[in-house]
């Protein structure tokens, strides 16, 4: 019994496991975001559509943070960036909490997701280049099971902290963990200086193609940009349409919230260990998971009741554990044509460009037409991600053949 659950965790190497551990003090710390659509609705008193053009700037940072990470670990290195990202961070998050202001914080958000964002294309060419070919997709799991154990951590204590102190002590400790996951990757890794230079120097690409002229990872872009578009509506219109229409407090969508970090961290690893048996293309799984997300936004149109969302977040924690380590697979398998850097940071571009149009798209199409419509928009969006997906794989096993 014992060796059957520590199986899909074996041959990854000290350094992933390093690199998760450091993920995990950082999400663990990450309670503003989940609720920051919240503390500007109730506690700053914003309109959905405020909200939403001030999301959209978290979503710019994101964007620009993601291009200009994957150039910085081009020529400095992958661990530079990421140590400077989340220190930078730390103190970004101490300052946030003062404004309020609605375009000085819409600038100090933007600065916050450029800054923390610089870190997302490092870390996948860190794991890239401390795992291999035959691991690389536990890899990417476990290090998303430590971003989900302290995403599952973070709401639930963040929405207790809301409701017995205020948000402010979100800030503070979402700096503090910060600062302190960028001091544990300084020790336990870029100190072993010798080894690391001698990972790094491994990781030059074996071909110049550059992504943006790799016409199948241009489509395999827009297709999860697409999912990232719909996925956003997870920590920004979700968590108001829980509130508004299932009357749901802070501490109970903390826990709702928390229900996704808890699936993944119990049945991600042991769920992809069994995938990986099946030898199928990293596409296909991940056109599995993205029939899930369509599911997701259907079912919260059934009724607003406390069941209801609940079903939702399952199949949505669903379609993520199948669709996301997969994709990421695809996606530094492909890095191989060119510089990683640029192709991993195109990959997160999906998700930052998602944060853009997604949190802004959802609330002001809830303002406007209400959230019924919203979900059935997102809906869509997935629909056509999944076309978008299934033509890359015709196209893929038509080259492979």
């Amino acid at each position: 019994m014992l060796n059957r659950l520590s199986n899909p965790y074996r041959g990854l190497s000290r350094e992933i496991w390093y690199l998760s551990a450091i993920t995990l003090v950082n999400r663990a710390g990450a309670m503003v975001i989940p609720f920051l659509s919240l503390y500007l609705n109730k506690h700053l008193h914003y309109s959905l559509e405020d909200i939403g053009w001030i999301m959209t700037a978290f979503g710019l940072g994101s964007a620009l943070g993601t291009f200009v990470g994957g150039k910085l670990t081009n020529r400095y290195g992958y661990l530079k960036v990421m140590v400077s990202s989340l220190v930078m961070t730390g103190f970004v998050f101490f300052g946030i909490q003062f404004l309020e202001n609605y375009w000085y914080l819409m600038g100090g958000i933007f600065l916050l997701t450029f800054v923390a964002d610089t870190y997302r294309p490092a870390i996948w060419v860190a794991m890239d280049a401390y795992s291999d070919e035959s691991n690389k997709t536990r890899s990417v799991t476990l290090i998303r099971l430590a971003i989900n154990l302290g995403f599952a951590v973070g709401p639930a204590v963040g929405g207790l902290i809301i409701a017995v102190l205020s948000y402010n002590y979100l800030f503070w400790i979402d700096g503090s963990t910060s600062i302190i996951a960028g001091f544990l990757l300084w020790k336990l890794i870029v100190q072993k200086k010798s080894k690391s230079k001698a990972v790094e120097e491994s990781t030059e690409p074996i071909a110049n193609q550059s992504p943006y002229t790799d016409v199948p990872y241009l489509l395999f872009f827009a297709s999860i940009t697409l999912m990232g578009t719909a996925f956003m509506q997870f920590n920004s219109t979700m968590p108001i349409y829980f509130s508004k229409e299932v009357q749901m407090s802070e501490q109970q969508i903390g826990l709702l919230l928390a229900l996704n970090g808890f699936m993944i961290f119990l049945l991600e690893m042991p769920l992809v260990h069994h995938l990986e048996k099946l030898k199928k293309h990293p596409l296909q799984i991940t056109l599995y998971g993205s029939v899930l997300f369509v599911l997701t936004f259907l079912v919260l149109n059934i009724a607003p009741i406390m069941l209801i969302p609940v079903i939702s977040m399952v199949l949505l924690t669903l379609g993520e554990m199948i669709s996301f380590p997969y994709s990421n697979s695809f996606a530094m398998t492909r890095s191989n044509r060119g510089k990683k850097g640029d192709y991993m940071a195109l990959y997160t571009l999906t998700f930052s460009l998602g944060s853009l149009i997604g949190p802004n798209l959802g609330m002001h199409l809830s303002q406007s037409y209400g959230f019924q419509v919203t979900w059935y928009v997102m809906a869509g969006i997935m629909s056509i991600s999944i076309g978008l997906m299934y033509g890359l794989w015709v196209m893929i096993r038509r080259d492979r053949s």
